[in-house]
């Protein structure tokens, strides 16, 4: 039996992986790692037969009675943390003493081409101490535009990002969570390699506004900015400076790259076609067309 630690379990990608492995019906027993255990079991009330650890990821002394008789580690990066050394190295070297072999690690597609990113020093971490691995580098997540992206949607009704007119491709967070899965099930399978896990569509941030116009029926534009700008402006909106940068770097960096290539890894893996942007926000149309804040 194969005991499976998720780490941001209560997250978007987190909650999807626990979801579809719950579904696969495996022998495996799932651990969500969580700050905070029962606001975690009212989050996850449908599902009776999930395991829970205190884990967190900036307080070293939860690492271990986490990481106690797991074999698989399904490991992310919270979007706060930036610092690869101070925060990865130790969990790493904890996961390690604990007897861990193998990490399922969410990266970003492209991450093996961008030395700047965090994602890139972590994967080059995971295989400097020699665990088995799986990288999952997946596009641009389509839930942006519910999250991070949504404040200013309600009260603007605008993007406004430093991406000009690069083209990103789109994936929904669900088939993330399907695809990662499946990976994880049958690690052994798959060990010792990436994937790229992408949606079928490239498009700019100014063909996302029209369609969102286009499916809400209100109004939604894109604005470009300049990078320095931007930064700037998160900062000045209380977000931390690491976060502000990977913000930065992950909007801008495309427009000096090639269009995303797109994979079938997702279809090969799960036997179905990606969700796409129209029927992503026809599905989340009233998040988008709530009442402005």
């Amino acid at each position: 039996m194969k005991r499976i630690l998720v780490t941001g379990a209560t997250g978007n990608i987190g909650h999807e992986v626990v979801h579809y492995l719950s579904e696969i019906h495996s022998d495996s027993s799932i651990f969500a790692a969580v700050r905070t255990i029962e606001k975690a079991k009212k989050d996850f009330k449908n599902y009776p037969n999930l395991h829970y650890r205190q884990f967190d990821f900036e307080n070293e002394n939860t690492y271990s009675t986490a990481f106690a008789q797991i074999d698989i580690l399904f490991l992310l990066r919270p979007p706060h943390i930036s610092d690869v050394e101070e925060i990865f190295r130790p969990l790493l070297n904890s996961a390690q003493k604990n007897g861990i072999a193998k990490i399922v690690f969410l990266s970003v597609q492209g991450a093996e081409k961008s030395k700047v990113i965090p994602h890139n020093k972590i994967e080059k971490l995971i295989q400097e101490l020699q665990f088995d691995y799986i990288f999952v580098r997946p596009s641009y997540f389509m839930q942006n535009l519910t999250t991070t992206l949504l404040p200013e949607i309600l009260n603007k009704r605008r993007i406004t990002l430093p991406s000009g007119s690069a083209k990103f491709n789109w994936i929904d967070v669900k088939n993330i969570g399907e695809a990662t899965s499946y990976l994880i099930s049958q690690f052994e399978e798959y060990q010792n390699q990436a994937y790229e896990i992408t949606g079928t569509e490239n498009k700019n941030f100014g063909d996302v506004a029209n369609l969102m116009t286009e499916i809400t029926g209100e109004k939604i534009s894109f604005k470009n900015i300049n990078p320095i700008s931007f930064y700037f402006r998160k900062k000045k909106e209380g977000v931390t400076s690491g976060f502000a940068m990977v913000m930065t770097i992950l909007h801008f960096l495309p427009r000096l790259q090639s269009e995303p290539e797109i994979s079938d890894n997702y279809q090969k893996l799960t036997g179905k076609v990606p969700t796409t942007l129209k029927e992503f926000i026809e599905r989340e149309k009233r998040k988008i067309t709530k009442a402005k804040l």
